[in-house]
């Protein structure tokens, strides 16, 4: 477990459903016991909640959830450079990349990564709503 597949269940239990659950499986058997299970199926090749270019399963999901939030959307653009290739990376993104790979070279189970680095996400975001505000409030400033 790296970048999306931590950020998109932190995302979806501190924006779209605080009860979910997570179960994580082989990828050849994902299909099958999303079938089963009446799963949604995120950060998989082929799934609607997944890559689609340069986009992240994380963009994926603001999106079809239509999480308009200016934090968040920072947020993805440090998800996106950490976990994919886009362009244009944000450069907080090789940090990310560097503590997510930490994370998992520590040799924990994945609901211990996500129990663990769900903090990280948190901190992410509380700086990112920080950034996005200070933005904001400047902005305003400058047109009055």
């Amino acid at each position: 477990m790296k970048v999306d597949r931590v950020a998109c269940p932190w995302l979806i239990r501190r924006f779209v459903d605080p009860q979910a659950e997570f179960i994580f499986v082989p990828a050849e058997q994902v299909a099958a016991n999303a079938r089963e299970l009446g799963a949604t199926p995120f950060d998989i090749e082929g799934c609607e909640l997944g890559h689609h270019g340069e986009y992240v399963s994380f963009d994926s999901i603001l999106k079809k959830y239509r999480l308009d939030d200016p934090a968040l959307h920072l947020l993805a653009e440090i998800v996106r450079a950490a976990d994919s290739h886009p362009a244009n990376p944000h450069p907080a993104g090789e940090g990310l990349r560097w503590i997510a790979h930490g994370f998992n070279a520590l040799g924990f189970s994945d609901h211990e990564i996500l129990a663990k680095e769900f903090i990280v996400y948190d901190a992410l975001y509380a700086e990112c709503k920080r950034f996005t505000h200070s933005c904001t409030n400047s902005l305003e400033r400058r047109l009055t």
